[in-house]
C-alpha cells in the first residue's frame, strides 16, 4: 500500500488526456464544449467547506437548549481516533484502490460512462471516496455530464492539496450516514449509542453499508435490508483481504444491537419555530456560518405556549372535515403566530398541522391569505378614530350601497340602519366597514395605516373593499399578529423577531438585536380600537374565544369559508389563527368564530393559566361622554332615552353639535302616516328623519318620519297633499327647521326580526 502521507504528483498531462476521452464520447464538437462549459462554471475549491465545523446550538428564552441545527449533526474526530476495522469497512465497499489512484478510478469511470452513453442518461456513480467527498461538499445532487466532469476536476484538485489520510478523515466527518447523522462519529452514537473507538467489526460493517442508500439501508426502517446490506460490506472486506473468511463468518453471525431511537420530534422539536430561525440566521450570516460555525442562538421561544400551540392544531376536532391531498398532507390546514405585544418576541410558530422535513412550507410566515374581517380593525375602524377624530359612538349608516359595480353586502343578511362603529364592529358589519373606508377614511390613509402596522399595500391595486380583507396578496399570520400587537401595546408597533442573542462559539457576541418600533397610532386610538374588540368577545362574533378574562380580537371569514380567521389579544399576548386549504377551496359552515376562535382560545387558556388577570391600561387622554345613538351627537330635546350612548372619547373629539336626526311628529294613530282631516286618532311619536329612499327592509324603516298623507282615511285620500297637517307642528319642541337627509338605517328583511345578536357567525364575511 502507498504511503499514506505522501502526496502524489498529479500528472496533468493524464487528467488531460481523460478530459479529452470524455469530450469525444459524448458526441465529439458538443462534448468539448461542455469541457469548457463546465470548467467555467465549476465552483472554487473552498478549504473551509471541507473542513467539518460545529453545529449551531438553539436555546430558548430561559437559555435551555432546544436543539442543535446544521447541514449534519456531526461530532468530527481524528482519522487515528477511527479503528483502522472501520476505516476499511468503508475502503472495501465504496473505494478499495483509495490509496493508488489520483482521485478518480478510470475503470470505474469508463463503467459508469459506458452506462451513462448507452441509457442516454446518467445511472451510475464510478465515484471515489474523493469524488464523494467533492459532491458532498461542493456540488448539487444533480445527475448531469456538466456535473461530473466538475465532480473529477475538483477530485484532482483535492488531491493535489490534501494527504490521503486527510481526504479520508474528511469524507469520514462528512459523509451522511442517515437518521440525521454525518460523520462516523455521529453515526456511531445515532445507531449504537458509543463512540467510534468502541464500534464491533458487525458494527462498522453495517455504518460502512450506508453511505450509498442510507434510508434504504437504515436498520430502523428496514433491518433486514441493513443486515444484507451489512454482510455485503464483510464479504467485500474477506475478498479485499481486510480480514478472513473466519472474522466475517463471526460478525456475521451477531445480532445488530442498536440504540434505542430518540423520536424525531425530541431531536428537531418545534420544527415550524426552528424553521423560521434557520431561514432568519441564513438571511444574515449565510449557510455556512449557521451550519458549521457552531453559533449560540437565544431566541424568545416559550417551550410552554409553544407546546400548546402544536397541541391545538394537531387536534382534528379543532378544524373542518379534513382528508388527505395528493401530497399526502391533511387538508385544511392552519397556522398560529402567538407574540409577546410589549417585545415583539415570537413566543410560539407553527405553519402547519404536520412536518414532514426541515425548512418546508411556513404557513404562519409564508403563506400570504385573504384576512376578511380580521382586517377591519386596520383598514376601516383604526384610520377613522386615528386621522377623522371618531370614536366608538360615531355613527354609521348600514343601508345597501354601491360603489362603481362592487356591492357589499352583510353576511347575515340584515341591515341594521343608522349604528355606532362599536355596534357595526362587534357584529362585523360589511356594509358598515366599507361605508367608513370608501366615505370617510379613503383608500390612501387606509393604507397609510397599515403601513405603519407592517402590512405594505399598493394604494393603486386596492379599492373599497379592502375594508373587508380585499387584498392583492394577502397576509401572513404573522403579520397579522403584528399589526395587531400594536393595537395591544398603546400604539406601538414592533417588528416581531424571534432572536434575541447570538454568539459565537467562544461566547463573542456576534448580533443582541434590538427590535425595530415605532409609534403607529395614538395610544388612544389603539385603546378605542381594543375596546371596541372587547366587545366582538364579548357579545359579538367572537364570543367563542372568550377565556374568563380581558381579551379582545376579530373574526375573518371570506366569501365561501375559503379562509377563515381569528386574531386576537390580551394585556399580555397577542395570537393570529388561520385556517384554510393550501388551494383555496369553500369550507362550508366555517367561520373565523368557530374553530379559529376555538384554537385561539386553547392556546391562550394554556398560555395565561398561571398568570394574574389584567385589563388593558387605560392611557390619558380619554373621557366619558353620553350621546345620541342615532346621530352621533350630543343629547337634543328630542333624543329618546333609549337612543342616549354613553361611550369613550379621545379629548377633543366630543361632538359639540346636538342631535338633529330624532323628531316629535303628529301622525295618524292607524296608519303612522301624516294625518289628514279624515283621520280620528292622531299621536305624537318620536321617529327619525331618514331619506325617503330607505328600502323598508332596514330595520329603523318604521321609525322614519312619515312625508306621505294617511291613504286610510276619508274617500280619495291623496297622497302629499299641501296643507297645514304636512308641516311640522310648531307647538312641539324640536319640530321646527328644515328636515336635513341624515345617512339611512337598516330594517330586517321580512323573518329576520327575530334574529339574533349572538357572537356566532351566520354567513358571509364575519
Amino acid at each position: 500500500m502507498a504511503n499514506k502521507k505522501k502526496k502524489r504528483k498529479l500528472n496533468i498531462y493524464r487528467l488531460a488526456f481523460f478530459l479529452l476521452c470524455v469530450a469525444l464520447l459524448i458526441a465529439g464538437g458538443t462534448g468539448i464544449g461542455l469541457v469548457f462549459a463546465s470548467v467555467r462554471d465549476m465552483p472554487v475549491l473552498n478549504p473551509s467547506v471541507l473542513e467539518s465545523g460545529a453545529s449551531t446550538m438553539i436555546y430558548d428564552k430561559d437559555g435551555n437548549l432546544v436543539t442543535q441545527i446544521g447541514i449534519k449533526n456531526s461530532v468530527p474526530v481524528d482519522l487515528k481516533e477511527v479503528p483502522e476495522h472501520v476505516r476499511n469497512a468503508f475502503l472495501a465497499i465504496e473505494d478499495p484502490g483509495f490509496y493508488e489512484h489520483h482521485g478518480i478510478s478510470l475503470r470505474g469511470i469508463a463503467r459508469a460512462a459506458w452506462s451513462d452513453i448507452t441509457s442516454r442518461s446518467i445511472r451510475e456513480g464510478g465515484s471515489t471516496i474523493t469524488q464523494q467527498l467533492v459532491k458532498i461538499s461542493f456540488l448539487s445532487p444533480e445527475r448531469t455530464l456538466k456535473r461530473k466532469i466538475q465532480e473529477v476536476i475538483l477530485a484532482f484538485q483535492v488531491e493535489r492539496r490534501y494527504t490521503k489520510d486527510e481526504i479520508l478523515e474528511m469524507y469520514l466527518n462528512n459523509i451522511y450516514l442517515g437518521e440525521g447523522a454525518y460523520g462516523i462519529q455521529a453515526a456511531a452514537q445515532t445507531y449504537f449509542g458509543k463512540n467510534v473507538g468502541e464500534l464491533e467489526l458487525e458494527e462498522a460493517a453495517l455504518l460502512g453499508g450506508l453511505p450509498q442508500a442510507p434510508s434504504a439501508y437504515s436498520p430502523y426502517r428496514d433491518p433486514q435490508a441493513a443486515l444484507e446490506r451489512r454482510n455485503t460490506v464483510l464479504d467485500s472486506m474477506a475478498r479485499r483481504g481486510f480480514i478472513d473468511e473466519s472474522q466475517a463468518k463471526k460478525a456475521k453471525a451477531r445480532e445488530i444491537k442498536l440504540e434505542t431511537k430518540e423520536p424525531a420530534e425530541r431531536q428537531y422539536p418545534y420544527p415550524y419555530f426552528l424553521d423560521y430561525v434557520t431561514d432568519k440566521l441564513i438571511e444574515k450570516y449565510g449557510e455556512a456560518e449557521v451550519f458549521k460555525g457552531g453559533l449560540k442562538v437565544y431566541t424568545s421561544l416559550d417551550q410552554k405556549i409553544q407546546q400548546a400551540a402544536e397541541a391545538a392544531m394537531a387536534r382534528n376536532a379543532n378544524f373542518p372535515p379534513s382528508k388527505t391531498d395528493a401530497n399526502g398532507l391533511l387538508q385544511p390546514q392552519g397556522a398560529v403566530v402567538v407574540l409577546d405585544p410589549h417585545t415583539g418576541y415570537i413566543k410560539a410558530l407553527v405553519g402547519g398541522r404536520e412536518h414532514t422535513q426541515k425548512r418546508q412550507w411556513n404557513r404562519a410566515t409564508q403563506a400570504t391569505r385573504q384576512p376578511g374581517s380580521a382586517f377591519k380593525p386596520i383598514a376601516a375602524y383604526g384610520p377613522a378614530i386615528e386621522y377623522k377624530g371618531m370614536g366608538p359612538a360615531s355613527v354609521v349608516d348600514d343601508i345597501p350601497v354601491k360603489y362603481g359595480s362592487y356591492e357589499p353586502r352583510n353576511y347575515d343578511g340584515r341591515y341594521r340602519g343608522l349604528i355606532t362603529l362599536r355596534t357595526a364592529l362587534t357584529h362585523s358589519v360589511n356594509v358598515a366597514a366599507v361605508k367608513l373606508l370608501a366615505d370617510s377614511v379613503g383608500i390612501d390613509a387606509a393604507v397609510r395605516f397599515a403601513s405603519g402596522l407592517g402590512i405594505n399595500l399598493d394604494p393603486s391595486v386596492h379599492g373599497a373593499s379592502m375594508a373587508l380583507g380585499g387584498l392583492h396578496n394577502g397576509v401572513s399570520p404573522l403579520q397579522m399578529a403584528g399589526a395587531y400587537a400594536a393595537f395591544a401595546n398603546q400604539g406601538v408597533y414592533i417588528e416581531p423577531t424571534a432572536i434575541v442573542k447570538v454568539e459565537k462559539q467562544d461566547g463573542v457576541i456576534l448580533d443582541q438585536p434590538v427590535p425595530k418600533h415605532h409609534q403607529a397610532m395614538k395610544a388612544t386610538t389603539a385603546y378605542l380600537v381594543t375596546d371596541m374588540l372587547k366587545s366582538v368577545v364579548q357579545s359579538g362574533t367572537g364570543s367563542g374565544a372568550q377565556i374568563g378574562r380581558p381579551a379582545a380580537g376579530k373574526t375573518g371569514t371570506t366569501d365561501d369559508g375559503k379562509d377563515i380567521w381569528f386574531v386576537g389579544y390580551t394585556p399580555e399576548l397577542v395570537a393570529a389563527v388561520w385556517i384554510g386549504y393550501d388551494q383555496p377551496a369553500a369550507m362550508p359552515q366555517a367561520y373565523g368564530g368557530t374553530y379559529p376562535a376555538r384554537i385561539w382560545r386553547e392556546i391562550m387558556s394554556k398560555a395565561l393559566s398561571n398568570e394574574p388577570v389584567k385589563d388593558f391600561p387605560r392611557p390619558s387622554g380619554l373621557i366619558t361622554a353620553t350621546v345620541d345613538g342615532k346621530s352621533g351627537l350630543l343629547p337634543g330635546p328630542n333624543t329618546p332615552g333609549d337612543a342616549l350612548v354613553t361611550d369613550l372619547f379621545a379629548e377633543g373629539t366630543v361632538p359639540s353639535e346636538t342631535d338633529n336626526v330624532h323628531v316629535f311628529m303628529e301622525v295618524c294613530a292607524a296608519s303612522g302616516q301624516l294625518p289628514n282631516e279624515y283621520c280620528p286618532d292622531r299621536v305624537i311619536k318620536p321617529l327619525i328623519k331618514l331619506p325617503y329612499s330607505v328600502p323598508s327592509f332596514v330595520e329603523d324603516f318604521n321609525q322614519r318620519a312619515p312625508k306621505e298623507y294617511c291613504t286610510l282615511h276619508g274617500p280619495g285620500a291623496a297622497r302629499n297633499q299641501p296643507g297645514p297637517a304636512n308641516q311640522l307642528n310648531p307647538a312641539i319642541p324640536g319640530t321646527t327647521g328644515p328636515q336635513p337627509d341624515i345617512p339611512t338605517g337598516q330594517t330586517k328583511q321580512p323573518g329576520q326580526e327575530n334574529k339574533d345578536k349572538r357572537g356566532s357567525e351566520n354567513r358571509r364575511n364575519p
